[in-house]
């Protein structure tokens, strides 16, 4: 037998949700479209949850993928309200487009390059560094696409300035983004991967070697962050920005091995 809840009943119900702090029904929360760089994929969703404890009337949704391809899909039109890259010169671009905010760019994190490898490798890392991944038992070495992705252009530079890309320019396999740089690497489709550092504290990166490149062979990794023009949850979108370049954010962003500004 079919049961129906009456008006009063219903309004009982929402009474009692409200005085609870539960949303009523249908009550809505204003989302805040992020795009941000594949090398923030782990470290955006704790921002995500430290962020809506404090705004409980907003949800941030995050997409990731590479920094250029961003910027092409911003030029375009893309509704996003706020882009964090993983360097400054796409935002800096944003800006000169006219499609950014008054706010202009502001950088929140400087990011580290390694070298990671399966824990079965063997790799000899810590004995070679960076000149171990042009071994000949190296067959395929993941870079992310330097067109698209500026971890990928660390990682050319790296190779380059450690005299080995030339030894090692035939077997680079080339991820669209970070995140299917190390999945290359992780499902045994490459041997080794350049990628974030960040990206390491992932469960299914964890165990695995890890190399850290040294700074100065690569260009400073400082990335930064820009709140759209055309962005429908402006406000929103800013006290984001503010939220990951104050003290909570800057406690999650060390939490995975990035440096502060």
């Amino acid at each position: 037998m079919k049961r129906f809840l009456n008006l009063g009943t219903l309004a009982s119900l929402t009474a009692l949700s409200l005085a609870a702090g539960v949303p009523a029904l249908g009550a809505g929360r204003r989302i805040v479209s992020v795009a941000a760089a594949a090398n923030l994929k782990a470290v955006m969703a704790d921002l995500k949850a430290g962020f809506e404890a404090e705004h409980p009337e907003a949800e941030v949704s995050v997409t990731t993928g590479a920094s250029g391809n961003f910027f092409t899909q911003i030029e375009n039109g893309a509704p996003f309200d706020v882009f964090f890259s993983a360097d400054r010169d796409y935002p800096q671009k944003v800006a000169a487009a006219g499609l950014g905010a008054p706010s202009g760019e502001v950088v929140y994190a400087v990011g580290k390059l390694v070298v990671w490898a399966p824990r079965s490798s063997p790799l000899p890392l810590e004995q070679k560094g960076l000149a171990a991944v042009a071994d000949p038992a190296v067959k395929k070495l993941a870079i992310a696409n330097p067109a698209v992705a500026p971890y990928g252009r660390a990682a050319e530079a790296a190779l380059r300035a450690a005299g080995i890309y030339d030894a090692v320019k035939d077997r680079l396999v080339l991820g669209e983004n970070v995140s299917q740089t190390a999945q290359f690497a992780q499902s045994g489709a490459a041997d080794a991967a350049l990628i974030p550092l960040s990206l390491t504290f992932a469960p299914e990166l964890k165990d695995g070697k890890v190399l850290v490149v040294p700074p100065g062979t690569y260009p400073a990794q400082e990335q930064s962050a820009i709140v759209l023009k055309e962005a429908k949850e402006a406000a929103l979108a800013q006290a984001f920005v503010s939220f990951v370049t104050g003290a909570q954010g800057h406690e999650i962003l060390r939490k995975y091995g990035y440096s502060l500004p």
